[in-house]
């Protein structure tokens, strides 16, 4: 493999790389916007935001923020992960009143924005490797369960009582019972095609985005059921139901109504603190794990330069919350539908931004007939996927501890808010921690010493006592400071812990320095015993060695 990708000429960038790739990157810039047009819709009228926002963001992302950015594969726009945060904001700030609550919300996406570029100017690109993955993905399942909490509501046509995540779950048999039927059957129906059109084996029909399909058949049945007129029917149980243009996507006939500027009142509040440390963590944490993991899908195993991602996400989030527009990240889904479908460099991207523009000046009546039911089943969908069976399976594959820190993450941010879900999630793996015979000492501070072998012709890491994902920070320092076609070896022989962060990390390390032509040598820890059958297990020396230690 490694004589492959080393064989693979690397695609041009820039000017010189629209010419050498336009064909490819304007396909799968074509296919992007199908699969990102109802995502936007849907991602803002769940953010309790006009639906121009979400495509004043990604269309920024494509256009400008594509030429800035320090990936080559990554699509920008809003994310279903910013939703609860974004709703939070405008209810907070709004005191009732949705448009007040809008326009401060996009005071604070501004800073946020801002505080972002600062942080990536200032090299902040490595704090995505802090928090540990357990936590991340506890937060991220408790942001897809929020999700389909809300939307299951939207799909079935009701408008629900309740206001709270646990709350909203319970209420669904309710709004089920009371559902409005022509609504429900295109909820249920878009629903269906999310989730059977992924598994169907024909390759001609997997090239068709299934989004996409969702709202032309949503749009269909919109028609059959004349959802543009108002009128009113009995059901069966003798309750009076009414269909009309509110249960359709509303934008503005002259696309310049639908830019809106920002409220600054209530600026130094602390609801509005709140909100710009929200929209800040998520968003960071979001767009560098986001960059992270469409690098490894990258043919050409090219990496992002994270600092300068980081910045150029701020900035184009700044100027989309001027005039509008939610905050952006580097989007998982678009990024992999970019891949999947022969996007080769940050053009793509600009190309679905540029179709996205096109599409909502030359055809906003389509945008008008798209059923809010169909965007609420894509969602539902995105929120299953956030929060799937099989992430609390994978978790537990890799221990248990590694569950505890995911569910409690969940529970927390369920039950509270998503900070406070984040930092129990990190509080706790500390406590396991230092259960687990780490000093208060080593929290934050590794013990290392790098050293050359002349000998060996390699360079030596050696790592003493404990190495976990609170100073991590100062273990990638290190290797990052090794040649890149190096030979090396960590030497694990004096450590006590090693957790599921750092084994992640480490082995990422030697895939890089192996695709490099470099070697890079892990010592056994048969000193060490895994908390599971996992490659990445968490590993810790048994406590009789410590306390003869």
């Amino acid at each position: 493999m490694r004589g492959i990708m080393s064989n693979m000429k690397l695609p041009l960038t820039g000017l010189a790389g629209l010419k050498e790739n336009w064909r490819k990157d304007l396909v799968s810039g074509f296919i992007v916007f199908l699969v990102a047009l109802p995502l936007c819709l849907g991602i803002s009228l769940a953010s309790g935001v006009p639906p121009m926002a979400g495509l004043i963001t990604a269309i920024i992302g494509g256009l400008l923020v594509s030429r800035i950015n320090g990936s080559h594969l990554t699509i920008n726009g809003p994310a279903a992960g910013l939703i609860v945060v974004i709703l939070a904001a405008v209810e907070s700030l709004g005191g009732g009143d949705p448009l007040a609550g809008y326009r401060r919300m996009l005071a604070a996406v501004v800073v946020s924005g801002i505080l972002l570029y600062l942080l990536g100017r200032m090299k902040a690109g490595r704090l995505g490797d802090f928090f540990p993955s357990s936590a991340v993905h506890g937060m991220l399942a408790a942001i897809g369960v929020i999700i389909f909490s809300k939307q299951a509501h939207v799909a079935l046509g009701v408008k629900p009582e309740a206001k709270e995540p646990l709350a909203l779950l319970a209420e669904i048999p309710r709004s089920i019972a009371h559902m409005n039927p022509e609504v429900a059957i295109i909820g249920g129906i878009s629903l269906l095609i999310m989730f059977l059109l992924p598994v169907i084996r024909n390759k001609w029909v997997r090239m068709i985005p299934a989004p996409m399909v969702v709202v032309l058949a949503g749009i269909a049945l919109g028609h059959w059921f004349d959802l543009e007129h108002e009128h009113k029917y009995l059901f069966l149980d003798g309750h009076e139901y009414s269909i009309g243009p509110k249960f359709l996507v509303t934008l503005p006939e002259n696309l310049a109504d639908g830019f809106v500027f920002p409220d600054w009142s209530q600026a130094l509040t602390l609801p509005f603190l709140i909100a710009v440390v929200s929209i800040t963590l998520v968003q960071g944490i979001e767009s560098l794990l986001s960059a992270k993991a469409v690098d490894k899908l990258d043919p050409w195993k090219r990496e992002s330069d994270l600092n300068k991602d980081l910045s150029a996400v701020g900035a184009g989030s700044a100027l989309a919350g001027l005039i509008g527009g939610l905050p952006m990240i580097a989007e998982i889904v678009r990024s992999s539908a970019n891949v999947n479908n022969g996007g080769r460099t940050g053009w793509a991207n600009f190309f679905h931004g540029a179709f996205l523009l096109v599409f909502i000046a030359a055809f906003p009546t389509l945008i008008h007939s798209i059923p809010l039911a169909a965007l609420g089943a894509i969602l539902m969908h995105t929120g299953y996927r956030l929060a799937s069976p099989q992430h609390f399976k994978h978790t537990l594959h890799i221990g248990r501890e590694q569950l505890s820190i995911f569910v409690t993450t969940l529970i927390v941010t369920l039950a509270t808010d998503l900070i406070i879900g984040v930092f129990s999630g990190i509080l706790l793996k500390l406590i396991i921690h230092l259960s687990r015979g780490a000093s208060l000492r080593s929290l934050f501070r590794p013990n290392l010493h790098l050293r050359y072998d002349h000998l060996s012709d390699r360079f030596v890491l050696e790592v003493h006592d404990a190495a976990i994902f609170s100073n991590y920070l100062g273990l990638k320092r290190k290797l990052d400071s090794i040649p890149a076609q190096a030979h090396v070896r960590v030497d694990f022989d004096k450590a006590t812990l090693v957790d599921h962060t750092v084994m992640e990390h480490v082995y990422g390390y030697k895939e890089k320095y192996e695709r490099g032509g470099g070697t890079f040598e892990v010592t056994e820890m048969g000193h060490l015993v895994p908390r599971s059958q996992h490659p990445h297990a968490a590993r810790h020396k048994p406590r009789k060695s410590l306390m003869h230690a």
